[in-house]
């Protein structure tokens, strides 16, 4: 049995506080690994080595940090397959999965090597008499990135790569259920040459997040997860002075024109609904079909779903693996019986899904609800599982009405062959990411990841040039420099005439 603790200043250190959380294997239900669940002291300590070791690294020139940022992306590459059986191991996801996983991370590494450029300031000459302005970025000190379950290697380097590209030292809480991969993603960077106690690692749950929130020594925030909690992050850390981005739930719409090529939907919707089981932020969970095209459409999807390829992770034929927890297995169940009480019709039902050889892993099959409305509850909330609901809408204004409307706006997609309906549904839906014949649309690193309404709380989204002003702080000097000529003291408002 493992135990795994904690990542503080450039070493593993074991937990202090006696409390433990299981590490599943996902496949069969065994606990595979203990991991340690700091106190409060303990996350002090961590933000007491991260303190010491921020003032050296701002310091550095952003070329040295680049080059850091660079020797990681090497490093990484020669335990890549390593490292996606490990991520696969403790989250249930496909092998391939999660290569993508990774992969989708190190885009964001490859953009912080760009930080010397990215952190350029402004210059502006002569703008009084003989007065030039300028200003420059500078890190804000002590950060903290509070990471999902679902992405383990993915989004903790969304949220630190940036952060110490731009010179600050960083505080990673990453979900207890699967820790070992942002462990060992610290261990690289270390290995990299980042120096001991900017990168530290603190496992743990409540305790461990609460302390973060209230440290005066953490200047800002950076979370990924449920709604519920994104609220809680977001209010408590701002409350204690803290720059904030918490990204919440989803309820993601793919609708469906009566032009669009079904094959291509079919295939967008059996990625974007059942890939990573549903445990994705992204997902598509809503199909809106538009005008008849609903019957069409499920006539190719139902069989597909029942077709779907469901085996642990570790097999390469597999399409769906199980889902991360007992627990989490339970609940999306209890939303399928939810659906069934509300009057919704289960197309597809694979709540009774068992394999040979797993029958005590966490399998669920791929279900989908049809005749589905939007006052069901299976509707309204994150299910974050391979549950599909379909709803039918009689038109275009209807079904972009429909999707506006949700509380969440995350992601959103139309599949068509109207480029003026694309054009317009792009323009009018208030939805954070928008897809075009693109089911997932998760913004390239260069661009910037993060949706509306209650899926973000926050000004800022993540990564790209929002997670470069988000992990800095701008400072604009106005210089003048003395001619032997003084001209006295001024009382009115200095203006640049």
């Amino acid at each position: 049995m493992r135990d795994i603790g904690h990542f503080i200043g450039g070493k593993e250190v074991k937990g202090a506080s006696g409390r433990q959380g299981d590490v599943f294997n996902p496949n069969t239900g065994e606990v595979q690994a203990k991991v340690a669940l700091a106190n409060k002291s303990e996350v002090e300590n961590a933000i007491a080595n991260a303190e010491a070791a921020f003032p050296a690294w701002a310091a550095t020139n952003p070329q040295r940090r680049a080059r850091v940022m660079f020797k990681f992306l090497e490093l990484i590459q020669g335990e890549y397959d390593d490292l996606a059986r490990l991520l696969s191991s403790e989250h249930g996801k496909t092998f391939a999965d999660a290569k993508g996983d990774i992969q989708r991370g190190l885009e964001v590494v490859e953009f912080a090597c760009g930080i010397p450029n990215l952190m350029k300031g402004e210059y502006s000459e002569g703008a009084g008499p003989g007065i030039d302005l300028y200003s420059i970025r500078q890190p804000l000190g002590v950060v903290a990135g509070i990471t999902p379950f679902n992405f383990p290697a993915m989004i903790p380097l969304w949220k630190c790569a940036p952060a110490i590209a731009c010179g600050n030292a960083f505080i990673l809480k990453p979900s207890e259920r699967d820790p070992s991969v942002p462990m060992r993603i610290a261990e690289l960077f270390l290995k990299a040459g980042l120096p001991p106690g900017v990168l530290n690692v603190v496992n743990g749950d409540k305790e461990a997040v609460d302390a973060i929130l209230r440290h005066p020594g953490v200047a800002a925030v950076s979370f990924v997860g449920s709604t519920a909690i994104a609220e809680y992050i977001y209010a408590n850390a701002a409350a204690a002075g803290k720059r904030v981005q918490a990204l919440g739930g989803a309820k993601n719409h793919m609708v469906v024109m009566p032009d669009a090529d079904l094959d291509q939907a079919t295939d967008a919707l059996m990625g974007a609904a059942y890939g990573a089981a549903g445990e994705r932020c992204m997902a598509v969970s809503v199909a809106v079909a538009v005008g008849g095209v609903g019957d069409k459409l499920l006539d190719k999807l139902v069989p597909r779903v029942r077709a779907l390829k469901i085996g642990p992770g570790t097999d390469p034929e597999a399409e769906m693996g199980p889902l991360v927890t007992r627990q989490h297995l339970e609940k999306v169940g209890s939303y399928v019986d939810l659906g069934v009480r509300e009057g919704a019709k289960l197309v597809v039902d694979g709540r009774d899904l068992k394999l040979q050889g797993y029958e005590n892993g966490f399998f669920i099959g791929g279900c989908v609800f049809d005749e589905v409305k939007p006052e069901m509850r299976i509707y309204r909330e994150e299910i974050f599982g391979p549950v599909l609901s379909v709803v039918r809408s009689p038109d275009f204004d209807s079904a972009t009405k429909l999707v506006s409307d949700h509380e969440y706006g995350n992601g959103t997609a139309i599949f068509t062959r109207d480029g003026d309906a694309a054009r317009e549904f792009s323009n009018r839906v208030q939805i954070g990411m928008v897809g075009i014949n693109v089911p997932i649309p998760v913004p390239m690193a260069f661009h910037s990841f993060g949706g509306w309404k209650r899926s973000l709380f926050g000004d800022m989204a993540v990564y790209g040039l929002e997670g470069v002003r988000f992990y800095t702080r701008l400072k604009t000097m106005t210089a003048r420099w003395p001619t032997g000529i003084r001209a006295g003291a001024e009382y009115v408002m200095p203006t640049m005439r």
